[in-house]
């Protein structure tokens, strides 16, 4: 069913006459008449009866009236929702409590005039699909893993280095450190059940090991930051790390200690990716926020892997 067929029928359906219909819609009044006789082929009925006074809706012109109404404002909301100046921007971030959730809401702080959804991917290939298929507008990742290059049609540039921190029990060899420079972990069990096999992140904490020696285990299931948080208050072996920004709650009774890792402190870099042809204001507008408000990279005593290439 053409919408312009359906279009037309409305229009002379509310001006009661073809002649004023056609004015409204800026074509000729044959070309209203054809396109109705079209609409009634399509549908075999008649909609209109012809009368002194114009044009009259049929009994199956009433009853097709309403439907053909909600075609168009359905054909108007599909239409606007993939124009840019209407729909929301949609950003990816890895977790609700992340840096990167962290950085939405302050560029949603300094610009609440504009709609925003965001959503939690899992991993980079299936950011990367999502931002070639316009699904999403951006995402933060840490990008170009070792034989992992971004397609040539997604752009990227590196707007956080995080710190990492070591968190443990109360009961921890080193809960009472005030900082623990990193090659003093090797030997240490430390738990991160979150890990992945082939995601930027376990290719990140691969990489940290190798240079380093740690013995970071990511057995068991993975039930949720609650669950950890419980697991290393009570096992003093283990201790997990924990981005520097990541925004955690625990009960008092935990006494759970954030201690600075130095010589060198790891940072997990985080990059902002885009399709190049996105042409979202909105996207601009966020790469500006970004570049104003985040911290500078390659700070003196910080560590990342040296396959993180985007500036």
């Amino acid at each position: 069913m053409d919408l312009d067929t359906v279009r037309t029928f409305v229009a002379a359906a509310d001006a009661g006459q073809f002649q004023e219909a056609a004015a409204e819609l800026a074509v000729t009044q044959q070309a209203v008449s054809k396109r109705i006789a079209a609409l009634e082929r399509d549908l075999g009925v008649r909609l209109f009866t012809r009368t002194p006074r114009g044009a009259e809706l049929t009994i199956d012109g009433q009853a097709f009236l309403p439907h053909a109404q909600e075609l168009l404002r359905v054909a108007d909301r599909a239409a606007a929702s993939v124009r840019t100046d209407h729909r929301p921007l949609r950003v990816d971030v890895i977790a609700s409590r992340s840096a990167q959730s962290g950085l939405m809401r302050g560029f949603h702080r300094a610009h609440p005039e504009i709609d925003l959804d965001v959503v939690m991917l899992f991993d980079i290939e299936t950011a990367v699909a999502a931002i070639r298929s316009g699904t999403i507008d951006a995402s933060f990742r840490a990008v170009a893993a070792p034989g992992r290059p971004l397609p040539e049609d997604i752009e990227s540039v590196r707007v956080l280095d995080e710190p990492l921190q070591l968190l443990t029990g109360p009961a921890h060899a080193l809960a009472r450190a005030r900082s623990v420079p990193l090659t003093r972990l090797a030997g240490h069990r430390i738990w991160m059940p979150g890990i992945v096999p082939g995601t930027e992140w376990a290719a990140y904490y691969d990489d940290l090991v190798a240079e380093f020696g740690l013995t970071i285990e990511a057995t068991g299931p993975n039930f949720g930051s609650d669950a950890l948080l419980d697991t290393i208050a009570d096992t003093p072996a283990l201790a997990t790390f924990m981005s520097e920004q990541t925004r955690l709650i625990w009960p008092a009774g935990h006494g759970l200690r954030r201690i600075p890792v130095t010589d060198p402190t790891p940072v997990y870099p985080h990059s902002l990716l885009w399709h190049r042809d996105n042409s979202h204001p909105a996207l601009a507008t966020l790469r500006a926020h970004l570049a104003a408000t985040t911290a500078r990279h390659d700070a003196a005593g910080t560590w990342m892997p040296g396959w993180v290439i985007p500036r």
